[in-house]
């Protein structure tokens, strides 16, 4: 846990990771597709300000774009990258060679008391971009210069500002966890949850109360969890992928904070073979995101 500029940092350390749940289920009802500017991709992550603006998303050329209207769509808002060239950077394909230099921002979440916005970069760890956009400032770097470790995931604490980040590794097994891609904190803070790529399911790491670090097993998966976010009530949605053949079905998965399954809503229509890597409900609205597609989505069930 670090103190940073009055905020106060937990780093979830951990591992990578599939789900299919038996459950109430639903397809979903698009609403809008968000168009990012071509050739740009890949929002992975989703967050809103705390002035209800947004979304912003992540993007493959290293840039965090916000929403501003249909009229408009995306701007740039923030970027990274601590020398950005944006003859270089801009436009960039996800995987490209150049995204080490560039950037590639996946995690998202704001500090609705400050406004500032954090994110996990795969290159540059955790950085912080303050309330008018622009150049980022690294809080928390690389724990080691190589490309199997990278930040990932992220959650902000909106009582206490402490902020959540897992860090995933494709060469490594950290103990107790598979390949953490995400975390997220409860309601009350009393636990965050840490989703494990390769072993199908999602832990609760305790972080108050008797059980204090500590971990259990929060649910177990019939596909890949990727991130995981809280809606206002305190419950949990979670982008799910699963392989069946050469098929992958997305969906998101709605539970309690206790673990049991509230919904499940297809996302097949909506993404076909591409990954969802988000679901977040925002103001009784539900977004999604992907790596892979080129756009963000608005549905309802």
């Amino acid at each position: 846990m670090l103190n940073i500029n009055n905020s106060m940092v937990m780093v979830v350390t951990a591992t990578l990771a599939i789900f299919l749940l038996c459950s109430p289920s639903s397809v979903a009802i698009l609403l809008n597709k968000l168009q990012l500017p071509p050739p740009v991709t890949g929002p992975e992550s989703l967050a809103f300000d705390r002035n209800g603006g947004g979304p912003y998303v992540t993007s493959s050329d290293g840039r965090i774009f916000k929403y501003v209207g249909p009229s408009e769509g995306f701007k740039e808002y923030a970027y990274t990258s601590l020398n950005r060239n944006k003859t270089v950077c801009d436009g960039l394909a996800e995987f490209s060679a150049l995204q080490p230099t560039c950037g590639r921002p996946l995690g998202l979440g704001f500090n609705h008391q400050t406004n500032d916005l954090y994110v996990a970069d795969a290159y540059f760890g955790l950085v912080k971009v303050g309330p008018n956009g622009g150049n980022a400032t690294q809080l928390v770097g690389p724990t080691q210069a190589n490309s199997t470790v990278s930040a990932d995931g992220l959650d902000v604490d909106p009582n206490t500002g402490i902020i959540y980040f897992t860090i995933a590794s494709t060469k490594f097994q950290l103990k107790d966890f598979q390949t953490a891609l995400t975390s997220a904190i409860s309601r009350d803070g009393s636990f965050v949850l840490v989703g494990e790529y390769l072993a199908n399911r999602i832990r609760r790491v305790w972080l108050k109360g008797p059980k204090a670090n500590s971990s259990d097993l929060f649910m177990l998966l019939a596909g890949r969890p990727d991130n995981i976010k809280r809606n206002s009530r305190g419950q949990f949605w979670i982008a799910v992928n699963s392989v069946i053949g050469c098929s992958t079905l997305s969906s998101g998965v709605r539970v309690t904070e206790n673990g049991i399954v509230l919904q499940t809503v297809s996302l097949v229509e909506e993404y076909g073979a591409e990954v969802a890597s988000e679901v977040q409900e925002y103001n009784g609205t539900l977004y999604g995101g992907s790596l892979l597609a080129s756009y963000a989505i608005i549905f309802t069930s």
